[in-house]
């Protein structure tokens, strides 16, 4: 999988916030095979414990996505996502606009001016949007080779929740990589989008908040995985009727 011109080893983006401990999370990334980790440039700068979380990620060798959590405007994140390359060394950035406090909706309109002052900056910006076509328009004239549709609110492991907008955005700008990003609760929503046509899926709470993290970022790692080779596979269409499975022609009967 390419994102801006970059060859990812798996399709799986995992965030690196609420483990119950350092050792945990780098087990969780080991298990889940992610190739990209997600920060929070608020997560690493608190002093020394910032410093000692930014060593450990650094020793979890995969690509980094840093994100603009937690800003409610297109300056605050146009500020972040400038402080995020200087620490980070990257122009990758996840751009968060929340608009909405209970349901983390992201503030399309926001988004957008955001978007496009940081690819005017060149940033690759990674947006987090809604399904709404006209908002992934204006997000790809804005600059942006990439859209990350919600599934779901932010850590609500509801799965996917519209998922015939999701589809229709899927064959809508079918050239253009989409990733699923929020929501997710389970590994078979993360299978579900892969089967759908996603081309990768990015997670946190539902990894993070597990009973046993490590284990439940295996099973998202295998999920994925399994996901996009059903896709590949192209699976069979849904009927309403049934289909035996078994010819009957030439067989004898007895009457």
């Amino acid at each position: 999988m390419q994102f801006y011109g970059e060859t990812l080893s798996t399709r799986l983006m995992l965030g690196t916030a609420q483990y119950p401990s350092p050792a945990v999370l780098q087990a969780a990334f080991e298990a889940s095979r992610a190739s990209v980790a997600t920060v929070s440039l608020r997560r690493e700068s608190t002093g020394g414990d910032g410093q000692a979380f930014w060593a450990l990620i650094q020793s979890l060798g995969t690509r980094l996505l840093p994100n603009t959590a937690g800003c409610h405007t297109a300056k605050e994140a146009v500020t972040t996502a400038n402080m995020a390359r200087e620490v980070f060394g990257t122009d990758w950035i996840k751009l968060e606009v929340i608009g909405h406090n209970d349901t983390l909706q992201p503030d399309v309109f926001a988004l957008v001016e955001a978007a496009a002052e940081l690819s005017s900056q060149g940033f690759k910006v990674f947006p987090y949007c809604t399904e709404d076509l006209i908002v992934a328009e204006k997000l790809l004239a804005a600059g942006c080779e990439v859209l990350m549709p919600w599934g779901a609110p932010i850590g609500s492991g509801l799965g996917l929740n519209n998922v015939h907008g999701l589809t229709r955005l899927r064959h809508e700008f079918a050239g253009i990589p989409l990733v699923i990003d929020a929501g997710l609760g389970v590994p078979s929503h993360a299978a579900q989008a892969m089967e759908l046509g996603f081309d990768a899926v990015l997670l946190n709470t539902a990894v993070a908040r597990a009973g046993d993290p490590v284990a439940m970022a295996g099973a998202f790692g295998a999920a994925v995985e399994a996901g996009r080779i059903a896709f590949d596979a192209t699976p069979i269409e849904a009927s309403d009727v049934g289909s035996a499975s078994t010819p009957v022609v030439g067989k004898a009967f007895l009457t």
